[in-house]
């Protein structure tokens, strides 16, 4: 039986949608593989994932997923030029060491590249910031500045200049107000810098 789009996070289903049925996809960080079982049972896509942490990888093998244990960076350089449709790399930015490097990586062997973030231009980030001074936490950020894996903090704002002068192509934008895990969310059209949780872009190669 299928699982229904909206058991997942909001992020995933917003990236769910934007997945053509029968693509060949890999999804990096891909977790327990929620997304990628989705996208299998629902989208017929042909799917990989790479994930760090064994324990996930083994629950996504019990899931009949096809999902390699690794270094997403490492990984990613043994796959051919326009391996897959889609590249995803869902709620990892922030946690990666040379963001530029990747990104190029990924859309060597990705016709298209999806990438989703935590936007740290939240207000209620800001808020924190200017009523207590110190290192924020919220329920997307929820780890103190000493033992956090996230090494970056980026905002909407950022990203689009990060593109901009990586020469990057976003070819689809949507911000989103929703908490870590939650499956209910919202599209933000209006402030999204101000007001949205999470980021999601599209990115292509420019052609």
């Amino acid at each position: 039986m299928n699982a229904p789009i909206n058991d997942m996070r909001f992020d995933l289903q917003v990236i769910a949608s934007w997945i053509k049925p029968g693509s060949i996809v890999l999804d990096l960080g891909c977790g327990e593989g929620d997304l990628l079982s989705f996208l299998q049972e629902n989208r017929q896509v042909t799917g990989t994932g790479i994930e760090k942490s064994e324990a996930k990888v083994a629950q996504c093998i019990e899931r009949g997923l096809s999902v390699l244990q690794g270094d997403i960076n490492e990984e990613v350089s043994d796959y051919r030029e326009d391996t897959f449709d889609y590249v995803i790399l869902s709620q990892t930015l922030q946690q990666v060491y040379a963001p530029s490097v990747l990104i190029q990586s990924l859309l060597r062997v990705g016709k298209k590249v999806i990438v989703s973030f935590p936007n740290f231009g939240h207000w209620t980030i800001r808020l924190q910031l200017l009523f207590h001074g110190d290192a924020p936490i919220t329920k997307e950020l929820p780890f103190q500045w000493y033992n956090t894996p996230n090494i970056r903090v980026l905002t909407l704002k950022d990203f689009r200049n990060f593109a901009q002068e990586n020469r990057f192509t976003i070819l689809k934008e949507v911000a989103i107000n929703t908490h870590h895990h939650e499956s209910k969310g919202n599209i933000i059209n209006f402030l999204p810098n101000l007001r949205a949780t999470y980021g999601i872009i599209l990115l292509g190669k420019g052609e």
